[in-house]
């Protein structure tokens, strides 16, 4: 039994080591799509995690290769999909094959099966609030016709191997689902601490500057509107309206900086969510009209939150908004709410039918200044970032370019025992 155990734990060791590496290239993320260049670096680590299993089977089990390349092929695909997995696949298989031997088919058949299985059950592992659960499901399912294929074409194997290998396969299986669950989390953590960084940063530039810029565009713009009505002069007549409307923009951008200057002391209280959706709705409306824009609007359930209301109808009316303008000619916005109860959350998706972003665009979401319109200032999606985050919610982007934007805030549902 101790020498089963020897190669295994190599094994694990290596699954654990290139886990963390990989994590180094890419950090990993719950709901960030993959580009293919980062789906195809997941594939080569993998597959290099996988040899090197494979170069230190069970040598005590005559002509066999037992290892945990298949622990390798089902969580790739698992989190990174078909191609990744699929990478692994064929070099695990064509590797096989070299080694030969006489149960090399088999070798070969329960690791496509370890890909097929993984693919059939991503989406639902993906979506699934536990996991661990699931996971455990899925890696019993193929534990089970695992045992029955061997057991049917290999009959010198003893009941310590059987013991040894599956409890080691399924305890490897588990560990690496908590080390890419932990790292994400651990990720989505350090990714909050830059961007509240860059806020605090922002903050502490609208408190020094803000007021003293406001006081003299307000004086320039009273004489601008005195001299536009007391004067003969055509030209000043005809560019004083856009002489206006840049010291408007200019003020609401001071505005802007004064909100993410104010500290967190907001006015909580519960608030029904459903009744803040639908105002919110309400009064883009017009603008929708406008722009041939129709917004629908579906819940599963009333529920409330906790927060300021004022900020919550205002984050909720930017991205609304972003989603309108989003869409050149005609199209539609979908707000969808629903509730999680495992989790205790809800969760709001607002899509649109847009020009949709680059995965560049999508990263750069809410920086300081950098905005996709001609006469954006930026501020307003990071203003909703701060406001959500300050209600200890989240909000998260998906995009195609072409195809259009999914923007997913979630909150945490109001508890009375704990208010």
């Amino acid at each position: 039994m101790l020498q089963m155990m020897k190669p295994l734990l190599v094994n694990i060791t290596i699954l654990f080591s290139l886990t963390y590496n990989a994590n180094l290239f890419f950090p990993f993320h719950s709901t960030q799509k993959q580009a293919l260049k980062q789906k195809i670096i997941y594939g080569l680590i993998s597959s290099f995690g996988a040899l090197l299993c494979m170069a230190y089977p069970i040598e005590t089990l005559g002509d066999t290769n037992f290892d945990l390349r298949m622990v390798v092929v089902m969580i790739v695909t698992l989190y990174s999909g078909f191609l990744s997995g699929g990478i692994v696949l064929i070099v695990t298989c064509f590797a096989r094959f070299l080694i030969g031997g006489e149960f090399y088919q088999i070798g070969i058949a329960v690791t496509v099966f370890a890909y097929v299985m993984a693919l059939l059950f991503r989406k639902v592992f993906l979506q699934s609030s536990n996991k661990y659960m699931f996971g455990s499901i899925i890696f019993a399912v193929y534990f089970a016709v695992y045992i029955l294929i061997i057991y049917s074409k290999i009959n010198f194997l003893g009941l310590p191997f059987y013991f040894v290998y599956f409890l080691t396969f399924y305890f490897s299986c588990i560990s690496m689902i908590y080390i890419i669950e932990s790292l994400i989390k651990t990720n989505k953590q350090f990714d909050e601490m830059v961007y509240m960084d860059k806020l605090t940063t922002i903050g502490q530039m609208a408190a020094a500057i803000a007021h003293e810029i406001r006081n003299p565009i307000t004086t320039v713009r009273g004489f601008i509107q005195y001299i536009q009505q007391n004067t003969a002069d055509e030209n000043l007549k005809k560019f004083s309206p856009l002489i206006l409307e840049e010291l408007d923009r200019t003020n609401k951008i001071i505005t802007d900086y004064l909100l993410l200057s104010k500290p967190g002391n907001r006015e909580m209280t519960k608030i029904d969510i459903d009744n803040v959706l639908m105002d919110s709705i309400e009064l883009l409306k017009p603008l929708g009209y406008y722009s041939n824009v129709s917004l629908t609007f579906e819940s599963d359930a009333r529920n409330a939150v906790y927060g300021d209301i004022h900020l919550l109808k205002q984050s909720l009316m930017n991205v609304i908004k972003n989603a309108i303008e989003s869409i050149e000619d005609s199209g539609e916005v979908e707000i969808t709410k629903t509730t999680n109860d495992a989790d205790g959350t809800i969760s709001i998706a607002i899509s649109d039918n847009g020009k949709g972003m680059t995965e560049e665009v999508r990263k750069n979401l809410g920086l300081p200044f950098y905005t996709t319109k001609s006469k954006g200032t930026g501020l307003g999606s990071m203003i909703t970032n701060r406001l959500i985050r300050e209600m200890g919610g989240t909000v998260e982007y998906e995009s195609e370019l072409g195809k259009g934007t999914c923007v997913i805030i979630s909150l945490q549902l109001y508890q009375e025992m704990n208010h």
